[in-house]
C-alpha cells in the first residue's frame, strides 16, 4: 500500500487530507472517507486503510482545517469538558455547501494523480458526515455511484439541503447503516428518512443494527460491536464492488 498525508488545495485554503491506495493495479476508483465528530485520528486512518485494501483510492480529509484544528484528542464523556465543548463547535461550524467545496478540491487533487480514476467515485460519511456522503453523489451524480452513511445525523431537517430531500437527484446507490438505539437518529428520524426515499424512488437502503448505539464500528469507543462493526464493512466492500468495481 502507498500512503501519504499531504495538504491539498480547497477554495478557503487547505485541508491536510490522508490518502492511501494500493500500490498495484491502478487507475483506482476513488472514496471520499468523510471523517465523524472528534476528528481525524490514527483510528480513521486505519479504517482508511482497510477500505483502500480493497483497490480504491481514498482520500480522509481534516474538515477542521478553517479552525486551524487537525486532531481533537480523547473525547471525555462529560458534556462540560472543554474537548467536547470544542468538538460540537467544531462540528456546528461546517455545512453541506462547505464541505462540497472541499470535496471540489479533493476530486480535482485526485483527478490529477495517475493513481486514481475519479470517473468512478463513492463515499462514505460516520455521524456528522453521513450527510456529506450522500450530498456528495446528489452534487456529482454523473460520477459518483455508491454513498454510505454510517449513524448519520441530520439526515431528516428542514433545510432544502437536507439527505431526505435531495437523494432523489442522486444516480448512485445509497446505503444507511443505522445503529437501533442513537439519540442523533431516533426511530421517527429512521422512519421520515425510509419514507421519503420510497417515496421518491431512491436505489437506497436504510439497515438498522440490532443491538447498537451510536458509533458501533468505531473499535476504539465503548459501545464498538465486532459484530455489527463487521456486518457494516460486509455491507461497504459490497456496496463499492458492485457500483465502483
Amino acid at each position: 500500500m502507498i500512503e501519504r498525508q499531504i495538504d491539498i488545495a480547497t477554495r478557503d485554503g487547505a485541508t491536510t487530507t490522508f490518502i492511501v491506495h494500493p500500490e498495484r493495479g491502478g487507475p483506482h476508483p476513488v472514496i471520499l472517507f468523510f471523517m465523524d465528530a472528534p476528528a481525524i485520528r490514527e483510528e480513521l486512518r486505519d479504517m482508511a486503510r482497510r477500505l483502500a485494501s480493497g483497490g480504491y483510492y481514498v482520500l480522509l480529509p481534516n474538515l477542521y482545517y478553517r479552525a486551524g484544528v487537525m486532531e481533537i484528542g480523547p473525547i471525555p464523556p462529560d458534556p462540560d469538558h472543554p474537548a467536547r465543548k470544542q468538538m460540537f463547535q467544531l462540528m456546528n461550524s461546517l455545512d453541506i455547501d462547505l464541505v462540497m467545496s472541499d470535496a471540489e478540491g479533493l476530486l480535482a487533487f485526485a483527478g490529477a494523480d495517475p493513481a486514481a480514476d475519479v470517473s468512478r467515485v463513492g463515499s462514505v460519511g460516520y455521524c456528522m458526515s453521513g450527510r456529506y456522503a450522500v450530498s456528495l453523489a446528489v452534487r456529482h451524480p454523473e460520477r459518483v455511484f455508491a454513498a454510505a452513511s454510517v449513524y448519520g445525523t441530520h439526515l431528516v431537517t428542514e433545510a432544502g439541503d437536507s439527505p431526505h430531500r435531495t437523494a432523489r437527484q442522486a444516480r448512485a446507490e445509497l446505503y444507511f447503516a443505522c445503529a437501533e438505539e442513537d439519540a442523533w437518529a431516533p426511530p421517527e428520524t429512521l422512519a421520515a428518512l425510509s419514507e421519503a426515499l420510497r417515496t421518491d424512488r431512491v436505489d437506497a437502503e436504510v439497515e438498522i443494527y440490532p443491538g447498537t448505539k451510536h458509533g458501533f464500528a468505531f473499535p476504539q469507543r465503548p459501545v464498538y460491536d465486532k459484530s455489527a462493526a463487521e456486518r457494516h464493512w460486509e455491507r461497504l466492500n459490497s456496496l463499492f464492488r458492485r457500483k465502483l468495481g
